[in-house]
């Protein structure tokens, strides 16, 4: 195993819901490559599976460290049934990463109360739930522990048509902020991540987009979409021992968008 020195993660269990794909995949990699056993989740079997096999393709033998927990964020009972199987294995859980959430870009006018929920329970309610499952197993070991929940930029800035995702992220930097004063005295750590615009699957047709790039290019200081492997880094740090005395914070990672005038 390479040494990651101050942000070796030797040892460590984590989870990154959402890990089959895209920004949650490159971020399980990282982790893994860290030394990390990390819980791969998804909705099915067989993408889990994809993923650590494409997660071996990469990092060579850290698949090994990679174990499969498929669940829906949205489904109580669904979670609650896998943070069981983390505490049966008996090694508890000392990082989770909160990656998934859903898009759903419109009017204000044409959202239903049904559509609403769906989205917020997604966005803003799954990673509440999950914080509280983790913090209880981080507690129960006395160790401590990081969590690290992935907003966005509409968290921190607004644009119209899109009231709804823009309120679930702002939501979301301010559970974790809360997370953050209330689970201090247990030495487990809270911190966001905002990203701005990344080149992942969601993305595909607007990443082609030749008017969406000449916005990047002028509205952005470095010009350009991010690429998953960008932000995996920064989960890396905010989960890694040498972001220890940082909790309650917004990183934004998206090239220079919120800081450019």
């Amino acid at each position: 195993m390479a040494d990651w020195g101050p942000f070796s993660l030797r040892g460590q269990q984590a989870l990154v819901t959402g890990s089959t794909t895209g920004l949650g995949l490159a971020a399980a990699t990282l982790l893994a490559q860290a030394g990390a056993d990390v819980w791969i989740n998804g909705r099915t079997s067989d993408r889990i599976e994809a993923a650590i096999a494409s997660i071996g393709d990469v990092a060579g033998d850290v698949a090994g460290r990679c174990r499969a927990l498929p669940f829906d964020v949205a489904d109580e009972d669904a979670g609650a049934a896998a943070f069981q199987r983390i505490r049966e294995r008996g090694r508890g859980l000392d990082i989770l990463v909160n990656n998934v959430g859903i898009r759903d870009r419109r009017g204000l006018f044409e959202f239903a109360r049904a559509d609403l929920q769906r989205l917020m329970d997604a966005n803003l309610i799954a990673p509440f739930r999950l914080a509280q499952q983790a913090a209880q197993l981080m507690i129960e070991t006395a160790r401590g522990g990081r969590i690290v929940n992935i907003a966005s930029i509409a968290g921190l800035i607004a644009q119209p048509g899109d009231a709804a995702y823009t309120s679930s992220k702002a939501g979301l930097i301010g559970l974790t902020r809360a997370l953050a004063a209330e689970l201090g005295p247990h030495r487990i750590n809270v911190n966001a991540l905002a990203p701005g615009f990344f080149r992942t699957e969601p993305n595909r047709e607007a990443a082609a987009d030749p008017a969406i790039a000449a916005q990047l290019a002028a509205a952005t200081s470095l010009g350009r979409w991010g690429e998953p492997e960008e932000l995996a880094p920064a989960i890396l740090f905010l989960a890694s021992p040498v972001a220890s005395y940082i909790t309650g914070q917004v990183l934004a990672v998206d090239g220079g968008y919120v800081a450019h005038y």
